[in-house]
């Protein structure tokens, strides 16, 4: 039975990881205020979240080759699911591939999710950035530092090549964290729809050295 890393590292995901981070991030958003408004009905929401982050590491994410995952075990607890700069936004060829899963996953409240996620992305911003779409750790691994390894994993790499980063926010109480790494509120965006909870928009420039 393989030990636990000295020190876990970041490494970028593959094809045959995508069940277990779809896994890992429907467990650790399973109590997110936009993701449970998007899927009220507690009892199937964590399939229905695994389903969606299946698609959209295979349809969005993943083909861009920038997405890690990190554990203190041979096993996945916690991902990081970035875009490269120009890459964040879905093609209409990859919308289409994800029509019938996404109702598949989200049922009767796909209009409205679809509606609350468009009010976030036109307000995401134009200039060139990396863009963290998801950061999300197992309940039960938190609080061993996976999300900070994944964290400074890309920001190091975004202050090398002097590129800012971007991410939006689904928990207040997650922006002082973000905060640490150098994120700053840019404006906090009450999404559309009956009961619809708030994101934070967050922008990162870039640190010297």
């Amino acid at each position: 039975m393989a030990g636990p890393e000295a020190s876990p590292t970041a490494r970028v995901a593959e094809a045959s990881d995508v069940d277990r981070i779809a896994a890992v991030l429907a467990r650790a958003f399973e109590d997110d205020p936009v993701w449970s408004w998007m899927l009220p009905d507690e009892a199937s929401r964590p399939r229905r979240l695994a389903a969606a982050f299946t698609i959209l590491l295979r349809e969005v994410h993943l083909g861009h080759g920038a997405s890690e995952h990190a554990g203190r075990f041979a096993d996945i607890e916690a991902a990081a699911l970035w875009d490269p700069p120009g890459s964040w936004r879905v093609p209409l060829t990859a919308q289409a591939r994800q029509a019938i899963p996404l109702m598949r996953a989200f049922g009767t409240r796909l209009p409205a999710a679809m509606r609350a996620l468009g009010r976030v992305e036109g307000e995401h911003p134009k200039e060139p950035h990396w863009y963290l779409a998801f950061l999300g750790t197992d309940p039960q691994a938190q609080g061993n530092g996976l999300g900070t390894v994944l964290l400074r994993s890309r920001l190091a790499r975004c202050d090398e090549a002097r590129m800012p980063a971007y991410l939006e926010s689904s928990k207040e109480s997650n922006v002082p964290y973000y905060e640490k790494f150098g994120f700053r509120v840019t404006k906090e965006l009450q999404m559309p729809g009956k009961g619809a909870p708030p994101v934070w928009l967050m922008w990162r420039d870039p640190e010297a050295g």
